[in-house]
């Protein structure tokens, strides 16, 4: 098990953290901070200046799901990891590629009013940094994303987390607040569908519906980032087509009056870690708005849906998934099927 410690920046996550490893018995701390100062020797300049955070480097949240894996399976017990998440796509992709290694989080916030929490960044003393112009450039960092904390403590944080008001506690009391959270299960494994990482190429069906002004249905997934297409994985012996239809059924609580038409095959090259393998779209057809008014979420797999333009796809789906779509809105007007590979038609 995890115990994600999450919070804005100087909240005191990592004092919190070693005292808590004193409470919970057979548990260890994992800090993502060392992974980050690893890549900053590892990789290349150029890719380095072209982030401003290394959290947006895929390989640093890659090597937090691996390297969190692999200190359990090493240890055993319980994992405490003192990280700031303010990017809902990359708790996603992090818990969910723990939920895939059936690792369950337990996530704590810890939350601090303001004067306060700048009261801490101005005292705190970054290990390794002499008081120069680096540690006065570290606080100002923290400084500048308290604005970015309260955005995401209020768009999804708060729902997400359990949260502790830790601002007139000390590191152990903190500490023996999440401590009790967790052996009580006030502090819940989240939430989130466990699926399986792929071992080989997999092909994937996924049904595009309509309302009635043409905007096409997307639905947001817990477990990974970007939005998404219902449908899923095709299971062995299954039709393509008899797939998506199921996974309508699950993901929305719609029933398709038929078997949706293909539109679109792509083949999605593998790029490591992923497998890559075929995806497939088709049409769902129109929704009457009695229908469309009766989609449900089941959960722990989605948390949000809703019908977009093809302009505003462009900005909820990854670029791969974008450029299937826009190819299957065209063989969708033109009344043909598409064959693409990487997202590029062929033949």
């Amino acid at each position: 098990m995890i115990v994600w410690i999450n919070g804005a920046f100087g909240v005191g996550k990592t004092s919190t953290a070693r005292e808590l490893i004193g409470l919970i018995p057979g548990s260890n701390c994992f800090d993502p901070e060392v992974i980050g100062g690893t890549l900053r020797h590892l990789l290349p300049s150029k890719r380095l200046a072209e982030v401003s955070d290394y959290q947006d480097l895929p390989i640093w949240r890659r090597l937090v799901i691996e390297g969190a894996a692999a200190m359990l399976a090493e240890l055993g017990g319980v994992l405490v990891v003192p990280m700031t998440l303010l990017r809902q796509e990359y708790r996603d992709e992090i818990f969910g590629g723990l939920a895939a290694r059936r690792i369950p989080v337990r996530h704590v916030l810890l939350t601090a009013d303001e004067t306060i929490l700048r009261t801490r960044i101005d005292q705190r003393r970054e290990p390794g940094l002499s008081e120069s112009e680096n540690a006065e450039r570290v606080r100002r960092w923290a400084h500048d994303r308290i604005e970015a904390y309260h955005q995401a403590q209020h768009r999804w944080l708060a729902k997400d987390a359990f949260a502790i008001d830790n601002g007139t506690l000390t590191p152990h009391q903190a500490a023996e607040r999440v401590a009790a959270a967790v052996r009580a299960g006030s502090a819940t494994v989240c939430d989130i569908v466990q699926t399986a990482e792929p071992t080989k190429e997999t092909l994937a069906a996924g049904v595009l519906l309509f309302d009635d002004q043409d905007r096409v249905l997307l639905v947001d997934p817990t477990y990974k980032p970007g939005w998404e297409f219902p449908g899923g994985v095709v299971e062995p012996g299954e039709a393509p087509a008899r797939a998506g239809v199921r996974e309508v059924r699950e993901e929305t609580g719609l029933e398709l009056a038929r078997v949706p038409s293909l539109l679109v095959v792509d083949w999605e090259p593998p790029a490591p870690p992923a497998f890559g393998g075929l995806r497939m779209l088709f049409d769902g057809g129109r929704l009457e708005p009695a229908r469309a008014g009766r989609l449900r979420l089941p959960g722990p797999e989605l948390r949000a849906w809703r019908f977009v333009t093809e302009a505003e796809a462009a900005d909820l789906l990854p670029p791969a998934r974008y450029a299937r779509l826009r190819w299957a809105l065209r063989a969708r007007e033109r009344g043909s099927v598409l064959n693409l590979e990487d997202g590029v038609p062929v033949g």
